[in-house]
């Protein structure tokens, strides 16, 4: 394909010079003469581990070439890649003014063609700037529709500096957010060669993909730098602790816990927590990630108490009581907490839960939930026709698998609070449907 990468910066010269690589023609645009000469001569404006060759390669063989004319590259290509800057303003909000300055510069050089021709954004930028800023700007400057008159996708890179060869030819995923099909298909046609899973979903979703992984990224650097300081403290070496423990990839590493839903409980996370917290201020530790997730737990518990108390209905059902389906285990529970909190404020609340039986409960399990509610027997019903019945707002509060049919059970007036996402197709529950934060 004929591609012009707009902005020749890491993300763009990375860019150009792996796809020149893969046999594609590509022509860089960039505002700085300097980077425009070098690229000319065969030589990259970055240092990166394996782009010199592929840049120079590319360059002798005729793949590559670099302007700083924008409308000379759009005029002979079927597709633009935006690589250019969105830095951090002084408040902290994202700067887009050189993005929608070379997205201008694009469309201008669209205008008056009716060739079709595909603009796809690498540059990092907040779910919704696609359509909400991207676009117009794009249809003002070319006086062409989006769809109809140009294709427009975001194409975000994933790519660490020191490996960004490795991680253009190898990702995980190549992920495309397409504003239509033809467009998607397009920026689709670049990574042929590429045998990773190619992902093509909504504009949002890819933009906030991106977002999603690097504050991850940046989670993972504090976790362990924390964690570092706090065994450091107790007189342990956290290399072998952080090896042993990366070698989890059903829990630890691993697609396990990164969904939402309700707050977690039980007898090990909190109570773990709180006592290295403990021993890191024995140690007069400041560790604010890890002194932060407590607070962030209790905090969407109460958004879960929030939405219940702002449906202005008194009769709740709560489906689930234990911390997590398929087991009785009460300590710590949310469920418990939120229970606790809505009886305190005079709701009127029927219970279910297959699992948990206070004739069964015994030892600290029983004494726990006995003091946090001591009139728990009147509120726990082994019916759940009952407890729907009873309802004008269901809470589904753990992922047993019968809740998952409850709309069918419930009435057409009855509002569905989820807090676990029990199913995917949630539309199947109807108006009165809430999610948590979904």
């Amino acid at each position: 394909m004929r591609v012009a990468v707009i902005g020749l910066g890491y993300v763009g010269t990375t860019t150009a010079a792996c796809l020149a690589a893969d046999g594609h023609e590509v022509v860089g645009v960039d505002v700085n003469p300097l980077k425009v000469a070098m690229i000319g001569r065969g030589e990259s404006p970055i240092v990166e581990d394996g782009i010199a060759e592929r840049l120079s390669g590319a360059v002798d063989g005729g793949r590559l070439r670099a302007t700083g004319s924008a409308a000379d590259a759009v005029a002979g290509t079927e597709i633009s890649l935006i690589c250019v800057g969105t830095p951090s303003r002084a408040d902290g909000s994202l700067d887009l003014e050189h993005l929608l300055a070379a997205t201008e510069t694009v469309g201008k050089a669209l205008a008056g063609s009716d060739r079709y021709h595909v603009v796809a954004v690498r540059s990092t930028m907040l779910p919704g700037s696609l359509v909400e800023q991207v676009i117009p700007v794009l249809e003002r400057s070319s006086g062409r529709r989006a769809g109809a008159g140009f294709g427009v996708a975001v194409n975000p890179e994933f790519l660490r500096e020191g490996d960004a060869v490795e991680d253009f030819t190898n990702p995980p995923f190549t992920l495309i957010g397409q504003y239509d099909e033809r467009s998607g298909a397009t920026v689709a046609g670049l990574y042929g060669r590429i045998e990773s899973p190619l992902v093509r979903t909504e504009v949002k979703v890819a933009e906030a993909v991106k977002y999603a992984s690097n504050i991850f990224h940046a989670l993972k650097i504090s976790f362990a730098n924390e964690m570092g300081v706090l065994l450091q403290s107790l007189g342990v070496d956290p290399f072998p602790v952080l090896d042993i423990f990366k070698m989890d990839t059903s829990l630890n590493i691993s697609p396990a816990y990164l969904r939402p839903g309700f707050a977690f409980g039980g007898s090990c996370l909190p109570k773990d927590l709180r006592a290295a917290l403990h021993a890191a201020e024995l140690n007069d530790l400041d560790l604010p990630v890890l002194g932060a997730i407590l607070p962030g737990n209790e905090a969407h518990l109460a958004r879960g108490v929030e939405m219940i108390v702002a449906a202005g209905r008194k009769k709740v059902g709560i489906l689930g009581f234990s911390f997590k389906a398929g087991t009785d285990d009460l300590r710590e529970s949310p469920l418990v907490a939120l229970v606790e909190t809505l009886a305190e404020q005079g709701f009127d609340l029927r219970i279910y839960d297959k699992d948990v039986s206070l004739a069964r409960l015994v030892g600290a399990n029983k004494e726990y939930i006995e003091t946090a509610i001591p009139n728990i027997a009147s509120l726990l019903s082994d019916d759940l026709g009952q407890v729907v019945d009873h309802a004008e707002v269901l809470v589904i509060g753990n992922a047993t698998p019968e809740f998952a049919a409850i709309a069918d059970r419930a009435g057409p007036d009855t509002m569905v609070i989820d807090l676990v996402r029990i199913r995917d197709d949630v539309e199947g529950f109807g108006p009165g449907y809430r999610g948590i934060s979904w």
